[in-house]
Formats: structure tokens, sequence, C-alpha cells
């Protein structure tokens, strides 16, 4: 039986299901760089590079098992710019007895895939993506029946499930979770370990110039460009990071530093999410560190707690809400996306750092990501969709399933609660607290109101002026509503002439 076994651009992995019972005498890999793909949003163009590149490094290996791989290039000149119209090409020039998939990422395109038996009139096997530590299954199963669904419950539930770091029934060294433990500013003068960067090969560079050809207007730099392309190097960038970085990560993963873009971060989740690395052997790597007294607990369980908990945790919601989810606005957030968003020209340091960083890069740490950009976001009550489109657009490891419920859900409380238990809303004391931003600053952190007042600070308390009748009942926000109950009506009033003042300045006073 000949079998056409579709292949997309985050499945680079052997071992994905759709490729376990490969057999190259008969089937035919097909694999398609489409224009549909490149720019349903307007990708970073250092993500399309490394996709895309990442891809022909693929197929390449797969050829050297004597496969038979069809693969479509995005400037072939026979390219019809989408998935649909490239299988139907394929299946009319091999004539398979059926095609294999293995289930996507993203809602648009699993609807796309459940169409394709009727449209083409042949037998379509979408099989699970089973690289991922939950079944959809399991997470269901987990979440049926339960009023609140946190990411806490289901982490020792994974931990149980794996053995990971465990001593029979109970977690290694007493604890769950060392989330406490990993909060730390990083001092002056601690050194910072210098970063894996890959120098683009023969077929990195091809596609770097296609791109500044055919995405020249794409948001981002195309370089320097120095992503892993291939599992080989994608495994040394793993093991670079447990050797280097993980000893230091946990005491340090929620800290900030000017023009310091990678820190102690393992910066693999690009690998992970497009198939270079597998999450399962990127947990026991670290876990191995700790066993070989190699890496501290703290650091390895805050590791392991990002892709065994919450990494398969988005996963499990996003496929369990969509495709409502993704339409929810519990704070009735509307105003337009400021233009420095896209520039990184603002006084506000934080913001321009973070911005700059991904502009270059196409990445951005998870605290820059949330107690940043989504911070501010957030307090400024601007639209959800915008919000959600601009991180796609803008990081080399966005996609669908895993950038929606960390956007939506929990930067921007968009889902009323039902990821995160409260909105993540922070001043400016909490960044001065975990990075060097605010030396750097026009503004400075300790002044509340006036000149010179860190715009955070009255967006704060403007955010919960005016989302009061949606938060002051949250178990979680007592604590700032009765402060702010006990204000003077006269300080209320200059907080919400200092925040709408603001708002003016940066053009989006507009709610829509």
């Amino acid at each position: 039986m000949k079998t056409l076994r579709l292949i997309l651009g985050d499945q680079l992995t052997r071992t994905v299901s759709s490729l376990q019972d490969l057999n190259p005498a008969d089937d035919v890999v097909l694999m398609v760089e489409v224009h549909d793909e490149t720019t349903y949003v307007r990708h970073h163009k250092q993500k399309i590079v490394l996709v895309l590149t990442a891809m022909r490094h693929f197929a390449n290996r797969l050829r050297d098992e004597a496969a038979h791989i069809d693969y479509v290039k995005l400037n072939d000149p026979s390219n019809s710019g989408s998935f649909t119209g490239e299988l139907e090409r394929a299946i009319k020039q091999h004539r398979p007895d059926k095609v294999v998939v293995t289930e996507p990422g993203e809602w648009r395109v699993l609807e796309m895939m459940q169409s394709w038996e009727t449209e083409f009139g042949i037998p379509v096997e979408i099989r699970e993506d089973d690289r991922f530590l939950a079944s959809l299954a399991e997470f269901n199963q987990w979440a049926e029946g339960r009023k609140s669904l946190r990411m806490e419950f289901f982490y020792r539930e994974m931990r149980r499930k794996t053995g990971w770091l465990m001593v029979g029934k109970d977690p290694e060294g007493g604890q769950w979770n060392y989330d406490a433990s990993n909060r730390k500013k990083i001092p002056k003068n601690l050194p910072l370990p210098p970063r894996e960067r890959f120098a683009p090969d023969e077929t990195t560079q091809e596609v770097i110039n296609l791109v500044k050809e055919k995405f020249g207007d794409h948001f981002g730099d195309v370089e320097p460009f120095g992503w892993a392309v291939t599992r080989p190097d994608a495994l040394e960038a793993l093991d670079h990071f447990i050797a280097v970085c993980l000893p230091q990560f946990g005491d340090y993963q929620d800290a900030m530093q000017t023009e310091q873009d990678f820190l102690f971060h393992s910066v693999i989740s690009p690998y992970i999410n497009i198939g270079l690395l597998e999450p399962r052997e990127v947990c026991e790597a670290a876990i191995a560190a700790y066993y070989a007294e190699k890496a501290p607990l703290a650091a390895v369980e805050g590791f392991v707690r990002q892709i065994l908990g919450w990494r398969e945790y988005v996963r499990g919601i996003y496929w369990l809400k969509m495709p409502e989810y993704k339409e929810t606005n519990f704070l009735d957030a509307k105003r337009p996306l400021p233009e420095f968003y896209w520039t990184a020209e603002t006084d506000l340091h934080c913001l321009a750092d973070t911005i700059r960083a991904t502009k270059q890069n196409g990445y951005a740490h998870h605290i820059q990501r949330l107690m940043i950009t989504g911070n501010f976001a957030l307090l400024t009550g601007i639209d959800p969709d915008l919000v959600n489109e601009w991180y796609m657009i803008v990081y080399a490891d966005a996609f669908e399933w895993v950038e929606l419920p960390n956007t939506h859900g929990m930067a921007l409380h968009a889902d009323g609660g039902y990821l995160g238990s409260k909105p993540y809303a922070a001043s400016g004391s909490y960044i001065n607290k975990m990075s060097n931003y605010c030396a750097s600053c026009a503004y400075s952190p300790k002044v509340k109101l006036g000149d010179g007042a860190c715009p955070f600070n009255y967006l704060y308390w403007y955010f919960l002026i005016q989302n009061g009748d949606k938060l002051s009942k949250n178990p979680r926000m007592g604590m700032p509503y009765r402060t702010l109950a006990k204000m003077a009506p006269e300080k209320r009033n200059e907080i919400v002439e200092n925040a709408e003042r603001f708002l003016r300045t940066i053009g989006i006073e507009d709610r829509g």
C-alpha cells in the first residue's frame, strides 16, 4: 500500500507518529513550504528562516534513509501556496492509497485536515501527536468535573506519572514546587555565561536570502541569525544549557537585565516546538544533572516544571477550550496596540529593551513576555486579539497552542480566570525588584504620580479602578482593592488623570 505522509514544519522529529511505520520502498514523504503558513500572521523573519531551514535539513536526513521525499520550496513556480493545494498536487502526482498526517498544533490546521478526506476522496489518517508527555485524552480525563484547572495540581499528577524527581509517592526534597527560591535579582558583578549560537551554513544562508527577498517588510532583524537548524546542533545547545546555565537558572529565572537577552535561560523552546528536541529527553537531561550533583534541585525542578507542567498544561487547555477560548474578552479590553511594540521607540526602558531584544532575536524570556510587554498590555486594556497576534508574529517559538493560553489567559486575563486565578498585574516596583531596567529609565519606580513617575505605578491603580466591577470580588485581589478603598477621592482622581494623559501621549486613549 502506497502512503503519502505529510510532515509539517513543527513536526521535524524522526519518531513523529506519521513516520513511525515509514516504508521507504513504497511511501512518499511530502514536505511543503507554503505562502499561507508564512503569512497567516506576518511572522518574524528569523522564525521563517528557522522553520524553513530546519525543514530542508530534516528532508535531507530522511533522504539519507533512502526515503522518497517530495519537497516543495517556497519559490517553486508550481507552488500553490497552501497545504490543501500542495496535497492535491501530490495526490494527483503520486496516486497514494491513503494520506497519513500527525495532528497539528493549531485549530485552523486541524479543521483543514479534517476536510481533506471528503475533498479528495481518499482516506486521511490523522494520528495523535505522541511527542507530548500527556495525551489530550489524559488531560481531558484529568480536567473532567473540576471547577478549577490549576496547573500545580496537573503538574503533580505528571510528576507521579513519570516518576521524575520523586521518592516513592513523595516529591524529591519534600516540596513539589521551589518557585519561591527562583526569584533573585542578578547581582551587579555576577559573570553571565556565553551562549551557544550557530553560524549559518549554506542552506541557512540560502533561506536568509529568500526571506530578505520575499518577507523584507516583516517584523524583526533577519541577521545575525544564530539558531540551531539541525538536531545535532539543537542537542549541542541543550548540552550547553545543562552544563553551563542550569546550575544558576533556578536562582535567576525571573530576573531581567539590560542588553542581556538570554541570561541563564535554556533558549531551546524553538527547538522543542518544531521537533528538533523532544520534551522527554530535555527533562531527563536536567534530572540527570541533579542526580549527578551538577545542578541544584530548585533549578532542576523549576526547569522541569516549565516543560512537564506548564507546557503540557497550556496545550491541554488550548485543545479543551478551542475554538471559543480565543473569542473571550473578560475585561472588555479594546485599545489599539501602541506603535512602540513594533519600533521599540519608547522612554519606558523596560519595554524598549525587551522589544529591542525581540526584534533582534525573535526571543524574549518568559518574565519579559509576562511582566513587561504582557503586563503593560493588561494594564492599558489593549485588545486581546491584537496582543495575541503580536506575540504570534514576534517570537520564533510561537505556535498557537502554546502562545494563545500564555498570552490570552495568563498575561491578559482575557479568559476571566480560567487559566490563572488572578491577573498578573504589577507596578514599577516589581520591575525594579527583578531587573536593572529602572536605573536607565526616564521614569522612577519610586515616584507614584506626576512628572517622572513610572507609568506602571499609576497604570496599575488605574487598571484596578477601571475593572473593579469584574475583579474586586476575586479573593486573590482582596488586598489591593482594600488599599484602593482607603484612598482619598482626590488621589483616585489624580491616578485617573495621570493614566489617561499618558494613554493620550502614546496614542491609545480610544477604547474602540
